[in-house]
């Protein structure tokens, strides 16, 4: 870790919510938001969200699948992410996610009119504008984590008190 955590305390509750309790917590809360109120797909969730973890690094997040209703994206999906271009275990909503997230992490000024023509005959303006909030959500946190080694010591940050 790059943070020095006193001994005893929990490095992402004492990051997020006691050194900068006032951007930390209602960050936390924002992450947590996009977990428990996307009204995506699971897949088109997970394919946005691990293409993000491995973009980004982040030994957690790329170890986390979310689960919804207690189902979870089979084992190969990661692979399956990581090889968006050309599996064949992705429908075009899906492999549009992890297009997107890729995009918005890398090349973000090049996202063009043919993408965008793409983008709307698959998803709604309002699951666009959710699918953008969570993976921005993934690449700031996850990145942050990443960066200040936190990411092998994370957990979701429901923990952090939400006052």
């Amino acid at each position: 870790m790059r943070i020095d955590v006193p001994e005893g305390k929990d490095p992402i509750g004492y990051v997020w919510g006691e050194m900068v309790p006032g951007i930390g917590i209602p960050a936390s809360n924002f992450s947590l938001a996009v977990y428990s109120e996307s009204t995506l797909g699971l897949r088109e969730f997970e394919a946005a969200r691990l293409r993000i973890a491995q973009i980004n690094g982040c030994l957690f997040c790329l170890d986390w699948r979310t689960e919804r209703d207690g189902q979870k994206v089979d084992e190969g999906f990661a692979d399956a992410v990581t090889h968006w271009r050309t599996t064949a275990a992705f429908d075009e909503r899906t492999r549009l996610a992890a297009e997107y997230a890729e995009r918005y992490a890398l090349d973000h000024h090049n996202l063009d009119d043919e993408f965008w023509a793409r983008m709307t005959a698959h998803y709604s303006q309002r699951e666009i504008v959710e699918l953008s909030m969570g993976i921005g959500s993934w690449l700031a946190f996850g990145r942050l984590n990443h960066v200040l080694g936190l990411d092998a010591v994370c957990v979701l940050p429901s923990q952090l008190p939400t006052h």
